[in-house]
């Protein structure tokens, strides 16, 4: 209970400041840093990384703004640099961590891949997150739907999508509700803000798939 009397709302996502924008926000549209003791800027995308954390929204421009005006050592509260590859790195260690969140969720049955099967999930009201590749046929994805409710994303390729299948290339997956598909949004939604749905045109240089 507050002082107030109200029971406090257990429910609420814990907030963090952004240092760039200076706005309020959950910590899951958030990216943890710290510093290392040789002064370079570290992301802590797994939020497990000792020293002081500071925070910058998950989203390419703000994250290159840090960079450039060095507003890291704002958060650092000490004279701090960041890596010249700094963002794509962030970029690739969101995918990776998305791609091995989706492998899980398909081990343990939460996931399912291929036209017909997440059509099904869809039609059945299975599903919470429809993921399609960035380099997929805008009109094979447009013949599914966001489930009610959920979540769509389109940050990752049909490589990168097939990677967690086991696949050379998947177009469209489809996660159940669970704590793997929660942490699936998480990650989704940072890599979101870097990539656009259309992915970031490094990860899709030369792709050119077929649907599957």
């Amino acid at each position: 209970m507050t002082r107030g009397g109200r029971e406090k709302d257990r429910e609420a996502p814990p907030e963090r400041r952004c240092l760039v924008t200076g706005e309020v926000q959950p910590k899951g549209g958030l990216i943890r840093f710290v510093a290392a003791p040789d002064g370079l800027v570290v992301p802590d995308l797994a939020e497990k990384l000792p020293g002081r954390g500071f925070w910058v929204t998950a989203d390419r421009a703000i994250l290159e703004k840090a960079v450039l005006k060095g507003l890291f050592s704002r958060g650092a509260k000490a004279h701090v640099r960041a890596d010249e590859g700094l963002i794509d790195g962030i970029e690739a260690g969101l995918a990776r961590r998305v791609v091995d969140l989706l492998s899980l969720a398909r081990k343990a049955g939460d996931a399912v891949a291929g036209f017909e099967k997440v059509k099904g999930w869809l039609a059945d009201g299975k599903a919470r997150v429809l993921l399609q590749a960035s380099d997929g046929s805008d009109r094979g994805k447009g013949k599914l739907w966001t489930p009610p409710g959920g979540r769509w994303f389109g940050c990752l390729t049909a490589s990168e999508i097939g990677l967690a299948f086991g696949r050379d290339h998947v177009i469209h997956s489809a996660l159940a509700p669970g704590g793997l598909t929660d942490k699936v949004i998480r990650d989704a939604s940072r890599l979101d803000g870097l990539r656009g749905h259309g992915g970031s045109s490094a990860a899709e240089r030369d792709a050119g798939t077929d649907e599957r």
